[in-house]
């Protein structure tokens, strides 16, 4: 099928690019009919967006520039920022969203693209300090023998033989022990506990090889909680690098607001006193048993910590400071904890010389502590632009985080931005609503920047359809998803299976799971049922692909980075607009301030982060230019309320129906 792409267009408020560049001759070249690419990669055919997005990313790799990068599904972005930044990009920090993107990356895409080339370039992989075995505690795990649970001790026994074998001592290399095992947590280290170079293995320590492997190559590829972990903790290796990269590349960026936000924050959680009252009681019994009294000394530390928890008797909560009563036994709780971990933290001090692992607890103790006295806010207390934070909290089933969230992250990503000129490039197929990108520029601090749209390559009027059945209660009506799923059953039996019901809550996607169950039983349906929660993701994916006519019930997680190509996905249900919830304190406390300057935060905020995540659930439906599918959107707010139009302008180009007869016959007809 001929490409017959319109060249992108400029977008945003960004000034033009710099005039098209020295590269795009070689681009031409490399990404034509007779290029090196197409013999080396399956399927490869030149598409004109493609070539025009890596002419874009060339020269703000040569001007040293910022560039915002939308490309449609389809385009081949990797590849259209991979190829300038390995010919021409320095040294090149690639950050991509999750691990296995990372992964993917690394261990197919790069090799791909260099040996296609024949670029002589070094490249490294660096992942966050547990995600590699740890000599250190691998043996005192071995030692002392606290395993919980038969299934532990096999596991054990597993990375135990893995360490003799492996070059990278990554956990991902080794499939026999899932990588959400508790085992783990034994077995790698921690900022806090990691011995660094006083660690009897320090020479063969696998983070600080990663680490080494990265100084020195050429690319290397990162995940976006590692860089902003970095540029929180600097414990990650990526401190070292970024004085030397040339070229930073956010692979994935829409997730750059959610994840800087969460590491430029402070949190503090009783998880984490709790697990420094176990290692306190151990090391003390172990190597200063006639310094104190630690059971005595460990128990109230304890004690206080869960008390604390217990002043929100819910299960799950997420208040701001200011809406905890003052009345509230939360505040005299918070006081206890405060007096019974410096208590502990005395007798740690005069203790801590015996061991090296006293000595870590002792630092550990104190920064808890610190962390917990900074927890205050004065509403009197003037407070300098761009410093203004939220204090909330938030409650699980057993334990309570105490958060100070910033109301920007702009002016300290623009902080980390400053300094030695370089070109960094944003990515996602997900960064503008109706090629606007104020939004994520306006999050980021990067307003003004140049950014370019590039759209997908696909036919999406013939290959799709946007369907929005008629008869919908309002969603927030009570027995909504059973009102969605009457709607959705007739079309899952017409489409075979075959489908992804993406549900905002984790309530809906259990209510999805019990009545599906009932009704393909009842109906005498084949469909097999996949639902989140039910075994890990990957699995869970891999399944639903094998069997050819699955349906599978997620919420978040599903909404994006997940690949399914062919028949077997051929219906994609949203349940509801994915609006984030009210009651959320950051949200709450952004918009505020929004409203304070004259702006409506649902226009400006709430609105446009929901469009980006629909248009992730959207992307998930057509994924080759041999797809067919329908996109069945539940929500009734896209046609009865005036932004409803916004929302369906930013999504692909389907031919739009609300008759299900029209569906029915998609799903019955033969694609001409």
């Amino acid at each position: 099928m001929p490409d017959n792409t319109p060249a992108a267009q400029q977008t945003g408020g960004g000034d033009l690019l710099p005039p098209p560049g020295v590269h795009d001759a070689e681009i031409e070249r490399l990404f034509g009919p007779g290029g090196p690419l197409s013999p080396a990669v399956g399927g490869f055919r030149p598409r004109q967006s493609q070539t025009e997005m890596a002419k874009a990313v060339a020269d703000a790799i040569a001007t040293q520039t910022t560039l915002l990068a939308e490309a449609g599904t389809g385009t081949g972005k990797t590849f259209a920022y991979l190829v300038p930044a390995l010919l021409w990009g320095g040294k090149t920090i690639v950050s991509t969203g999750t691990k296995n993107l990372q992964d993917q990356l690394f261990l197919r895409d790069i090799p791909t693209v260099r040996a296609a080339l024949q670029a002589p370039v070094s490249v490294a992989l660096l992942k966050g300090r547990a995600n590699y075995v740890c000599h250190y505690h691998l043996e005192r795990t071995l030692q002392n023998g606290r395993m919980t649970s038969r299934e532990d001790v096999g596991y054990l026994r597993e990375i135990s033989r893995f360490l003799k074998m492996t070059n990278s001592g990554d956990k991902a290399e080794l499939a026999q022990v899932p990588e959400n095992a508790m085992i783990w947590n034994l077995v790698t280290s921690t900022r806090e506990n990691c011995l660094g170079a006083e660690c009897q293995y320090y020479q063969d320590c696998f983070v600080m090889k990663a680490r080494k492997e990265a100084q020195q190559a050429d690319v290397v590829v990162v995940n976006h909680h590692l860089f902003f972990a970095d540029v929180a903790l600097k414990d990650t290796g990526v401190a070292e690098l970024l004085p030397s990269a040339n070229t930073i590349i956010f692979d994935e960026a829409h997730q750059l607001p959610d994840t800087a936000t969460l590491f430029f924050g402070d949190t503090f959680s009783t998880s984490q006193v709790l697990e420094l009252c176990r290692d306190v009681l151990a090391e003390g019994l172990a190597h200063a048993r006639d310094g104190a009294d630690w059971a005595k000394t460990v128990v109230p530390v304890e004690k206080a910590a869960r008390d604390l928890r217990l002043t929100f008797p819910q299960d799950i909560v997420r208040l701001s400071l200011p809406q905890i009563a003052p009345s509230s036994d939360f505040f005299p709780a918070l006081e206890t904890l405060k007096q019974a971990l410096d208590s502990m933290n005395a007798v740690l001090e005069t203790t801590a010389e015996r061991a090296e692992t006293l000595e870590q607890c002792r630092v550990r103790g104190f920064e808890l502590a610190e962390r917990l006295a900074a927890w205050k806010f004065d509403p009197k207390a003037k407070v300098k632009p761009g410093e203004e934070a939220v204090y909330w909290v938030e409650a699980f089933t057993s334990s309570l985080q105490l958060h100070k969230t910033p109301l920007s992250i702009a002016p300290i990503f623009n902080g980390q931005r400053e300094g030695v000129p370089r070109s960094w490039i944003f990515t996602s197929a997900t960064l503008a609503v109706k090629n606007n990108f104020d939004h994520f520029a306006e999050q980021m601090g990067l307003t003004g920047e140049p950014s370019r749209t590039w759209p997908s390559p696909f036919n999406y009027e013939q290959q799709g359809i946007l369907y929005v059945p008629t008869g919908l209660p309002d969603p927030n009506s009570m027995g909504y998803t059973d009102a969605v799923l009457d709607m959705a059953l007739p079309i899952i039996e017409a489409a075979g299976g075959r489908t992804f019901l993406l549900c905002t809550t984790l309530r809906a996607v259990k209510r999805a799971a019990e009545r599906l169950r009932d009704e393909f039983e009842k109906r005498g349906l084949p469909f097999p049922l996949f639902v989140q929660g039910d075994r890990g993701r990957t699995e869970l994916l891999d399944q639903f692909r094998k069997a050819g006519n699955g349906v599978l019930i997620g919420s978040q997680s599903f909404w994006e980075g997940v690949d399914v190509r062919g028949e077997a996905l051929s219906l994609v249900i949203i349940d509801k607009l994915p609006f984030a919830p009210p009651d959320d304190p950051v949200l709450s406390a952004r918009i505020e301030v929004m409203e304070k300057k004259g702006l409506n935060g649902f226009m400006h905020h709430t609105l446009p982060e929901a469009i980006i995540n629909l248009k992730q659930g959207a992307g998930r439906l057509i994924r080759d230019e041999g797809d067919r599918g329908v996109l069945m959107l539940c929500d009734p707010r896209v046609i009865s309320k005036p932004y409803g139009r916004r929302i369906w302008q930013s999504l692909p180009s389907f031919k739009r129906t609300r008759e299900r007869d029209v569906v029915i016959d998609f799903f019955t007809s033969k694609p001409e």
